[in-house]
């Protein structure tokens, strides 16, 4: 392993290829795995496949329990274990350390702002360690309060997750589209807000978010809608299937149809990592990728008027 390591990136389950494909067409070669953390001697560039990414690491010797947790402690107070190996003496330093108050989230929240660092041990006697990272989350990954008998699906938590890690969401009075929206966990969580929802898909959705104050359902595919023709909105969202470049032709669409100020949207793979469509919507002005720990094969794009006007992403600066 290098003796200098100035960057990490923590992938998702499953997808250490995809982060390591995407790190070589940013420039960036990943020196050594550790578990599921990309080791590199290069700087750090941001990767939207990465759940999270160390941007000042430091590799330390330690001589016992009390010297790591010395060190960590020196530095700030609130660190989170990243563990792939090691793990009963990793534990014993956690133990060392002040808890990480890190209580799931009662969606609507604000992330946490407290700094909080990463550290892991690559050896009995080697720590690695960064003050800094890009996800106020440990290991990248929120944690909220579910809601298990109202939504229809799993997958308003991909939704609440998104608006979290935008630091925005609709709020009661806005209006919002749901493309692709049956069974309808996005519609569920939308209209939960007060949002005004109006869900489009071929399918329709389960009875009891249909019968939701606010929803409106129209027998509709995503794909055949003309931005154009409908009237705007403040949201659009979608958590449709569909092929990488089908989504970047209908983003862009609403996007020029002026239609809406805000897009939340899933682009998701199959098979093999789409990278040039996922360089085409990293270009959109205005727009931004992540990979967000309720996604898969797939990442979350996030758009706003107001950021493409100034210039900015949409993303709040701690997302790197």
């Amino acid at each position: 392993m290098s003796a200098s390591i100035q960057a990490a990136w923590l992938a998702a389950d499953g997808l250490k290829h995809v982060l390591q494909e995407d790190l070589l067409l940013r420039g960036v070669t990943v020196t050594q795995w550790h578990g599921m953390l990309a080791l590199s001697s290069q700087k750090p560039v941001y990767s939207p496949w990465a759940l999270d990414i160390w941007t000042a690491p430091q590799k330390v010797n330690i001589q016992s329990i009390r010297d790591a947790s010395d060190t960590l402690r020196a530095i700030q107070r609130n660190w989170s274990l990243y563990a792939a190996d090691c793990f009963r003496r990793a534990g014993l330093i956690v133990q060392k350390l002040p808890p990480v108050k890190a209580a799931p989230l009662v969606f609507p929240a604000q992330t946490p702002t407290s700094p909080l660092g990463a550290w892991t041990l690559l050896n009995t006697s080697t720590m690695l360690f960064s003050a800094t990272k890009s996800s106020p989350f440990v290991n990248g990954a929120p944690e909220f309060v579910e809601n298990k008998t109202d939504p229809p699906s799993r997958a308003y938590l991909k939704l609440w997750e998104a608006c979290t890690r935008l630091g925005r969401w609709p709020v009661a009075g806005e209006r919002c589209y749901d493309l692709g929206a049956t069974p309808g966990g996005w519609t569920w969580a939308l209209a939960t807000l007060g949002a005004q929802v109006t869900a489009f898909d071929r399918a329709p959705l389960a009875s009891s978010v249909a019968a939701m104050p606010g929803v409106c359902f129209e027998q509709a595919s995503a794909f055949g809608l003309d931005p154009k023709q409908l009237p705007a909105v403040d949201w659009v969202f979608s958590d449709i299937i569909a092929y990488p470049q089908r989504l970047l032709r209908l983003t862009r669409a609403w996007i020029e149809s002026g239609q809406t100020k805000n897009i939340v949207l899933t682009v998701k793979f199959q098979g093999d990592t789409d990278h040039e469509t996922v360089a085409a919507f990293e270009a959109i002005p205005g727009g931004a990728l992540a990979h967000l720990a309720h996604n898969k094969h797939e990442l979350t794009f996030f758009w706003s008027q107001e950021a493409a006007l100034k210039g900015q992403s949409p993303l709040p600066a701690n997302a790197f």
